[in-house]
């Protein structure tokens, strides 16, 4: 019932930057947290950066101070700016969206947790 479109990967020089978008369709009245996940070859998918309907953020440790996340609550889209891209940024790069399903039945039961399908970010030396 909820869709999440990513776009803007592809491939990148170190030092370089992109820009990730996200947007969520489907019967959404609200969504809460966005968020982006990454997941390299063999390793755990990792939280990235979230964001709140309120705008407040989490970056991880190894991102802080290099991407930055924001949305547009009107469009139930989210970005995700990545600067000064390094080698270790090369992962698929996930969107995931939290929020309440339209509709009137009892709120525990409108919950939705939705991914994207992925996009490729490669940083290349």
């Amino acid at each position: 019932q909820v869709q999440l479109v990513e776009s803007g990967g592809g491939l990148v020089q170190a030092g370089g930057s992109l820009r990730l978008s996200c947007a969520a369709s489907g019967s959404i009245f609200i969504t809460d947290n966005m968020g982006w996940y990454r997941q390299a070859p063999g390793k755990q998918r990792e939280l990235v950066a979230s964001i709140t309907s309120g705008g407040s953020t989490n970056f991880a440790d190894s991102v802080r101070g290099r991407f930055t996340i924001s949305r547009d609550n009107a469009k139930n889209t989210a970005y995700l700016q990545m600067n000064s891209l390094k080698l270790e940024d090369t992962a698929v790069y996930y969107c995931n969206a939290q929020g309440l399903l339209e509709g009137w039945g009892p709120v525990a039961s409108r919950r939705f947790s939705s991914w994207g399908q992925g996009t490729q970010v490669t940083v290349s030396s």
